[in-house]
């Protein structure tokens, strides 16, 4: 049923490959079920595909929607990972195939880079049809019992279809002193003249069956398979010029088609210059590895903490490799400690290896102590070696330890578990020791941000007051959020000084997102304080600010408002430095921005002056302080956001100012990407 569907869709808009994918019983994972007009193995990295994954058939699966990739420069962009893997031009359809009621898989289609950048409504429409035709048909077979599997199949023509034409055809070929043979989707020779064989010295009959990077040597090079995959995803004709040792030159012209490649070898002619060095000796790594490698690398570069990485090894490399659990270990201190894992219901199964010593004969401890990786493809052969009492009884039945070298040191272990019995051919092994090294320096990485994260919390919490001093007839609510991006520590601030029966707030920004603008802004706020303990004014606590800001030389602005607050007479008095307008809600329930005057940043001009403005601040008036990074963010309308910032000051009376804020800070996290951190603070006269 998938065969014909895929078929008939290809045939339907006349794309050229590609793939039914169904979801596992788990429902985390895609798993590819068919694939048409191309080898299986093109698409070996995303065989499974974790839901979350940033690749299109999980895109369509996930927001349930066809998306469209135009071609080569289009999928560097949006998907990076796959244009990594698969350099070449070619336009890529995914739709998902789900009712209204339940989802079941998805499928992609590819087209020849010659395409237009734009599927047709018409394209659109067939395919949209095809793949709800799909989900109806699975639908009825979960109705019927019939379990849905993935069966690993691949559609296309029959290896001896090149030589099923007329005999009078085969006989003018064979005269033809150029040579000339057929490659099947595999890259497989179906056909070729006797001049292929004078030209590449091989006997007809020794090539067919065989690719020719596997049965001529001097084609066993990743470079000239990747000519034949590049010919088969753009469906244009390739050219590359190889030496037959010790001296022959030979031209190779890949035509392409639907079912297969055409090739035609003829001497070469040219200068030297234009022909590629000699391919190197040795057998190097087929090209599918290395596809492999590409894209799981391109995955980790995205990793920022050791939870990502975590999380990146478990969504991307799990589903590749076939693995169902994830163990990651480090090394501390000369003992193990367990960072993470994925795939274990029961953590004790994996908490217990937590502060093991490396000596232990433990196969994670001695994969990291050795530098060798160790794969085991039965519980047999792991007990075979290690006691059964230092075995892993975690239920799974096959295992690789992946020893983790950063830098020429170990930082760690990477177990992958697989709930069956598992063969590692020597490809695999090769494949998941690389994994290793990739994965080992992204933890390295993650590792060191993370201590640096750490270190620049503690100095921004120290920073930061951890309280707020409780003021009578004054309500105060404050909450301060890291940015999303980078070290997640910035310069924004906030502060409520106690003043005698009166008080002061201020709210400001230091420019710079790092741990010098966050020690900058404890200068600031320090100053800040000082300046209003000795009975300064509003206007002249940011004038002194300004002018010690711009004798530290820090090369930073700030912006700020400070307000003197008269509680008993129920008057608030601002000065303002480059800073957001403050809103204020009153008693009735409605919103105004304030429109306070101010001077530049602070930083700029160590003459400047800043006015002082008087608002009434009624009991049960609501005044809302904030930093830009509240409603700032990339293509989002400053006004706008204003705008729904002051409807969302709309709350019942009884509403506690840290409900509200906590609303206020749900509103901004759920509603843009925030580059920026953002600090808040609310306060509410009472009677």
């Amino acid at each position: 049923m998938l065969s014909l569907a895929l078929a008939g869709m290809l045939d339907d808009v006349h794309a050229h490959s590609g793939a039914v994918y169904l979801l596992s019983p788990d429902r985390q994972v895609l798993e590819m079920a068919v694939m048409a007009g191309l080898p299986r193995a093109f698409a070996a990295p995303w065989e499974r595909v974790a839901i979350g994954s940033p690749i299109p058939v999980a895109d369509a699966m996930r927001e349930r929607r066809l998306i469209w990739v135009s071609g080569e420069e289009d999928m560097a962009t949006r998907y990076p990972r796959i244009a990594v893997a698969l350099p070449y031009p070619f336009a890529l359809a995914a739709l998902p195939v789900a009712t209204d009621d339940a989802a079941y898989g998805a499928v992609f289609v590819t087209w020849p880079g010659s395409h237009t950048s734009t599927l047709s409504d018409d394209e659109r429409g067939r395919l949209t049809a095809a793949c709800d035709r799909l989900a109806l048909r699975l639908q009825r077979a979960v109705a019927e019992g019939r379990t849905l599997t993935t069966e690993n199949d691949i559609l296309g023509p029959s290896t001896m279809a090149a030589t099923t034409g007329p005999i009078e055809a085969v006989r003018m070929l064979t005269r033809i002193p150029d040579g000339l043979c057929s490659l099947d989707l595999h890259g497989r020779i179906t056909y070729a003249n006797p001049a292929t064989a004078e030209l590449v010295g091989v006997p007809v009959g020794d090539l067919l069956g065989t690719q020719p990077w596997a049965s001529l040597p001097w084609l066993n090079d990743p470079v000239y398979e990747d000519r034949y995959r590049a010919a088969l995803l753009s469906q244009e004709t390739i050219s590359f010029v190889a030496l037959r040792p010790p001296q022959d030159w030979l031209m190779f012209k890949l035509h392409p088609s639907r079912n297969g490649i055409t090739v035609h070898i003829s001497p070469a002619s040219g200068t030297v210059q234009e022909i590629p060095a000699d391919a190197p000796s040795g057998h190097p790594a087929r090209l599918v590895a290395i596809s492999n490698i590409l894209s799981l690398a391109s995955a980790l570069t995205e990793a920022v903490g050791v939870s990502d990485v975590i999380e990146l090894v478990a969504d991307e490399i799990m589903p590749a490799v076939g693995s169902r659990a994830l163990v990651m270990l480090a090394s501390e201190g000369g003992r193990l400690r367990v960072l993470g894992q994925r795939g274990y219901e029961n953590a004790e199964t994996v908490e217990r290896f937590d502060g093991m010593p490396l000596t232990a004969p433990t196969p994670g401890a001695q994969a990291l102590a050795t530098g060798v990786p160790s794969f085991f493809e039965s519980r047999a052969q792991l007990e075979h070696i290690y006691p059964a009492r230092f075995a892993t009884p975690d239920g799974m039945a096959a295992w690789a330890y992946l020893p983790l070298i950063a830098s020429g040191r170990p930082v760690g272990t990477c177990v992958l578990g697989y709930d069956k019995e598992h063969h590692f051919s020597t490809d695999e092994r090769a494949v998941l020791t690389s994994l290793g090294g990739l994965i080992a320096q992204a933890l390295e990485r993650a590792r060191l941000y993370d201590a640096k994260h750490r270190l620049a919390h503690g100095l921004q919490s120290a920073l930061l007051p951890h309280s707020l001093p409780a003021l009578d007839g004054l309500e105060v609510a404050a909450r301060y959020l890291p940015g999303t991006q980078g070290m997640e520590i910035g310069g924004d601030f906030y502060d409520l000084i106690r003043t005698g029966q009166e008080a002061a707030a201020v709210i400001g920004d230091v420019q710079g997102h790092n741990v010098t603008a966050a020690g900058l802004m404890g200068q600031v706020r320090t100053a800040v304080r000082a300046y209003t303990a000795v009975g300064q004014p509003p206007g002249n606590v940011m004038e002194s600010t300004n002018r010690l800001l711009i004798d530290l030389d820090a090369e930073l602005l700030a912006s700020c408002v400070y307000l003197h607050l008269d509680l008993p007479h129920h008057w608030a008095h601002f000065a303002r430095a480059g800073h957001p307008q403050p809103l204020l809600r009153d008693p009735e329930g409605r919103v105004h921005v304030l429109d306070l005057a101010g001077g530049p940043l602070l930083g700029v001009d160590p003459s400047a002056v800043y006015p002082t403005t008087t608002v009434e601040l009624r009991p049960g008036s609501v005044l809302v302080l904030y930093t830009d990074g509240l409603i700032e963010a990339p293509g989002i309308d400053m006004d706008k956001a204003l705008a729904e910032l002051a409807g969302q000051l709309e709350f019942a009376a009884d509403e506690t100012l840290e409900a509200l804020a906590d609303r206020l800070i749900d509103w901004t996290t759920g509603s843009r990407e925030r580059d920026d951190d953002t600090a808040l603070l609310l306060l509410r006269p009472r009677f």
